[in-house]
C-alpha cells in the first residue's frame, strides 16, 4: 500500500492541483508531510515492534494507514489532505519496518536472501506499477482512488495476519521502552526533514534572477532547524550510550558492514530518487507525454525486477553480497548518466531509442542491488535487533527521498533560473517584466508565461509589429506588464508569448540532464560504499555479528 501511494501520487499531482485548486507549495507539502513523518517515526515503528509485538504493531501500522487513505480520499480541500497525509505518515512508519522483521524472523537463515529477494520484486512490482496506475486514475478523472485503493488490500492483508501469521517479538519485551530515546531521534529526524524541504520552499518565492533559490539555503529557519536536528540526534546518541535497553544499540554501528550498508542505501537511493522525480517531470512538461504514458516508460524496470531480483537474492546467499552490491549501484549510476544525455526529443515515439537504453542499465543495477541490500542489512544483526535494523535501513532510504525531493529541487530551481538569465535577457524585458518571468523559474517544467504577455500583446507581435509602434492600447497593456511584446530570431518578430515556451522547454531539460548527472554521482558513489565495507563472503552466523 505505502509504496503503489508514494509513486502514483506523483503521476497524478495535476489532476489533483486542479480538483482542489491546490497551488505548487500545497502539491510539494502533499507529497512531503507522509515522507517527514515517516522518516521521523519509522525507527520508532521498528523498535515498537521488536518490544511489544511484530504483527501487533505491523496490523496497528496499517489500520491507521487505511484511515488515513480514506481520509486522504475524501479530503474537501488540499489543507486538509496535507493533514491525513501526515496520518498516512504515522500508519507508514508502523507499518513498513513490520514487513521485513516479520520475513526475517519466520524464515531459515539459508533461505533468507531468496524469501527476501521475492519481496523485493513483489513491493517493486507494485512499487513501479503505482505510475501507470496513477496515470491511469489521473486520465480518467479519478486521481482520489489512488488512495482508496488501499482500503480493501488493507482489510485483505489484515484479514491473513490474523488468521495466518504467528506474533514475533523480542526475548526482553517486557522491558521499557527507550521513551526518550524515541522523543530524542523523532524530533531530531523531523527537524533534519523540516530543514530540508524548507530549503526548497524557501527556495521557490521567485524573483528577478533565481536568487530565490540561493536564500532558501541562507534563510535562518532551515540553519536553525538543521542545528536543531543535529543537536538532537547528538542527544540521541547520548541517551542511547547510557541506557540499559536502547531502542537502537550502538554497537550495531560498529560492525563496518551495517554502517556501510546503510550509507550505500543513503547515497543509492538519493540517486535513484532525484533521477526518477526529475524524469517523470521532464518527460510530461518537456517531453510531451502523457501521464499515462509517463507511467508505463518504467515498466522495463518492472520486468527486470520481476526476473532478476529473488535470483539475486539466492546468489547473494551463495556466493556473498559484495559483488553485486558494488556492481549493482555502478549500474544504476551508468543508467542514470545515460539518461542525463538524453535531450530534447520528438515525444513518445523516440522513447525506444533515446530513454529505453538507460532505464533498461537502471533497471539491471537495481535488480542485482536491492534483494543483497536487504539481506544482508537483516543479515548483520541478530533477530533480536531485526526490526531496529529494519527500521533504521528504511529511515535511510526515506532520508534520502527527502534529500532527493528538497534539496535537489532547490538545486533545480537555482540552476533552471541560471539557464534562464542568458535567453530572458535577449528578450529586450523590462526590470518588472524580466522579474515577472524569472518568478516561473520555481515552477521548472511547469513554468507559464506571464498572463501580461498574453491577449492583445502577442497578437501584436505575431502581426511583426514592434510594441514600441503599436496601437496605444497595446502600449497600455505593455506598461501595464512590464515586457516587451516582440524577440527578433533573424529578420522576423517572434512573439514572446511564443518564444518563452520554448526557453523554459530547452532550459528544463538541461537542468534534467545537470540533476541526472549529480544522481548518478550519488549511486556511483554508493557502488564505491558496497566495495569498500562490505564482506567478499556469507558469514556463518547472525549473532556474532552485531559486535563484528
Amino acid at each position: 500500500m505505502a509504496f503503489i501511494d508514494s509513486t502514483a501520487l506523483n503521476v497524478v499531482l495535476p489532476a489533483l492541483q486542479k480538483g482542489l485548486n491546490a497551488t505548487g507549495a500545497d502539491l510539494f507539502w502533499v507529497l512531503n508531510a507522509y515522507l517527514l513523518v515517516l522518516a521521523a517515526l519509522i525507527l520508532v515503528g521498528g523498535s515498537l515492534g521488536d518490544k511489544l509485538g511484530r504483527k501487533r504493531i505491523y496490523m496497528i501500522g496499517i489500520l491507521v494507514f487505511i484511515i488515513g487513505s480514506m481520509a486522504c480520499g475524501l479530503a474537501p480541500d488540499v489543507h486538509w489532505l496535507i493533514g491525513f497525509r501526515v496520518l498516512q505518515g504515522v500508519g507508514g512508519a508502523l507499518m513498513i519496518p513490520g514487513s521485513l522483521s516479520l520475513l526475517s524472523s519466520s524464515i531459515d537463515p539459508g533461505e533468507r536472501g531468496k524469501a527476501i529477494g521475492t519481496w523485493s520484486a513483489v513491493t517493486t512490482v507494485v512499487t513501479m506499477g503505482g505510475p501507470v496506475l496513477g496515470g491511469a486514475l489521473a486520465d480518467a478523472g479519478l486521481w482520489r482512488g489512488i488512495f482508496y485503493i488501499n482500503v480493501p488490500i488493507g482489510l485483505l492483508t489484515l484479514l491473513i495476519l490474523w488468521r495466518r501469521v504467528p506474533e514475533s517479538k523480542e526475548a526482553g519485551a517486557g522491558r521499557k521502552l527507550d521513551i526518550p530515546g524515541v522523543l530524542a531521534i523523532a524530533t531530531g529526524l523531523a527537524a533534519l526533514t523540516f530543514g530540508f524541504l524548507r530549503t526548497a520552499n524557501s527556495g521557490s518565492g521567485g524573483g528577478a534572477t533565481g536568487g530565490s533559490a540561493a536564500s532558501g539555503f541562507g534563510s535562518w529557519e532551515v540553519w536553525g532547524a538543521l542545528a536543531l536536528g543535529l543537536v538532537l540526534l547528538g542527544v540521541f546518541v547520548w541517551i542511547e550510550a547510557r541506557r540499559k535497553d536502547p531502542m537502537m544499540p550502538l554497537y550495531l554501528f560498529a560492525n563496518r558492514t551495517f554502517s556501510g550498508v546503510n550509507a550505500l542505501t543513503f547515497f543509492l537511493y538519493a540517486g535513484l530518487g532525484a533521477g526518477m522525480l526529475f524524469l517523470s517531470l521532464n518527460l510530461v512538461q518537456a517531453q510531451g507525454y502523457s501521464q499515462l504514458q509517463s507511467g508505463l516508460t518504467f515498466l522495463p524496470f518492472t520486468v527486470l525486477m520481476i526476473s532478476i531480483a529473488r535470483w539475486a537474492g539466492a546468489l547473494a546467499d551463495k556466493h556473498g553480497a559484495r559483488l553485486f552490491l558494488t556492481v549493482g549501484p555502478a549500474a544504476a549510476g551508468l543508467g542514470l548518466l545515460m539518461l542525463s544525455f538524453v535531450g530534447k526529443t520528438r515525444g513518445p515515439v523516440d522513447y525506444w531509442t533515446h530513454f529505453l537504453p538507460g532505464v533498461l542499465v537502471l533497471g539491471l543495477g537495481m535488480s542485482f542491488t536491492v534483494a543483497p541490500l536487504t539481506t544482508t542489512v537483516m543479515s548483520s544483526v541478530s533477530d533480536e535487533h531485526s526490526g531496529v535494523a529494519s527500521g533504521i535501513n528504511n529511515a535511510m532510504t526515506r532520508i534520502a527521498g527527502v534529500f532527493a525531493n528538497a534539496i535537489f529541487g532547490a538545486l533545480a530551481v537555482l540552476f533552471f533560473a541560471g539557464a534562464l538569465e542568458g535567453p530572458v535577457d535577449g528578450l529586450g524585458l523590462s526590470p518588472d517584466g524580466k522579474r515577472e518571468v524569472m518568478a516561473q523559474a520555481a515552477n521548472l517544467g511547469n513554468a507559464k508565461v506571464p498572463k501580461g504577455l498574453n491577449g492583445d500583446l502577442a497578437s501584436e507581435g505575431s502581426a511583426g509589429v514592434p510594441a514600441a509602434e503599436g496601437p496605444a492600447g497595446g502600449q497600455k497593456a505593455e506598461a501595464r506588464a512590464g515586457v516587451a511584446v516582440g524577440r527578433t530570431e533573424g529578420s522576423a518578430r517572434v512573439p514572446v508569448a511564443e518564444a518563452l515556451p520554448r526557453i523554459y522547454r530547452e532550459e528544463f531539460i538541461g537542468v534534467y540532464q545537470d540533476i541526472l548527472r549529480l544522481a548518478a554521482g550519488l549511486a556511483f558513489l554508493g557502488a564505491v560504499m558496497g566495495l569498500l565495507f562490505v564482506r567478499g563472503k556469507p558469514a556463518a552466523g547472525r549473532a556474532a555479528r552485531d559486535k563484528g
